[in-house]
């Protein structure tokens, strides 16, 4: 029997033959992950019953530090699948991200199979994670690339504006926090979107980008607020941030 996620994989652009991500790692020792990722950090959470409970969602965050990845996979409300760079997919970090379901993708020039595979995520029912502003820096949300609307608007996702304050501290070059530092992560209202049909055109993409930007601006203004914590600032021009960044 045909089943309405059998269709949709077949609607454009088609996902039928695009494999889904490994789903065993993730789902089975995110709770060990978790529970270290909390006994390491001092991690509290914001709004987390604002993520939808099941069916397709796309969690776009700022980022600023190289374990926000990381982080939204793994200690958020639900399993999250993750667009991450492609130059990590290699050597043992790189078995390791494929093994837990994260999705590689070109940080120079357009991935269709990246997104064909996000998409088959999401027409599936799962979670993925974007970073819109495309690369780690001070986390202020200035521009903002498509790719979140877009899937949005081809699955029916729901978009859900993410915050994160405290994985790299105030002027430190450094993407990685040292033991024992508070990490808030902070979730707002989620952007309802209703699926569209092909041709999705790009006015539509960029209003709806616009609307995910302003609405990912508040989320962290507003986390800001509550927890007296703030934004890091830009990375230093002398750090490493092309050797570890996240793009989608």
């Amino acid at each position: 029997m045909t089943t309405a996620t059998d269709r949709s994989h077949r609607d454009l652009p088609r996902t039928a033959d695009i494999k889904h991500p490994a789903r065993l790692m993730l789902h089975s020792l995110r709770p060990a992950f978790s529970a270290f990722a909390h006994r390491r950090w001092d991690i509290s959470h914001r709004g987390a019953d604002k993520v939808p409970v099941d069916g397709p969602v796309v969690l776009a965050g700022n980022h600023i530090g190289f374990v926000d990845g990381p982080l939204m996979a793994i200690v958020g409300p639900r399993p999250v699948h993750a667009l991450t760079k492609g130059e990590l997919f290699s050597g043992p970090l790189g078995a390791f991200l494929a093994a837990s379901g994260q999705i590689p993708v070109d940080r120079d020039e357009a991935d269709p199979r990246a997104l064909k595979t996000a998409l088959r995520v999401l027409r599936d029912g799962g979670a993925i994670g974007m970073f819109p502003e495309s690369t780690r820096g001070d986390g202020t949300v200035s521009t903002a690339a498509g790719g979140a609307a877009y899937l949005a608007l081809a699955a029916g996702a729901p978009l859900v504006p993410v915050a994160f304050l405290g994985t790299r501290l105030p002027g430190s070059a450094s993407t990685f926090p040292p033991a024992g530092v508070r990490i808030v992560i902070s979730y707002g209202d989620p952007i309802w979107v209703a699926q569209q049909d092909w041709p999705r055109r790009r006015a539509e993409v960029q209003d709806l980008t616009e609307t995910l930007r302003q609405a990912m601006i508040s989320t962290v203004r507003d986390a800001e607020q509550a927890t007296g914590m703030t934004l890091p600032g830009p990375l230093p021009e002398d750090s490493e941030e092309d050797s570890q960044e996240h793009r989608e």
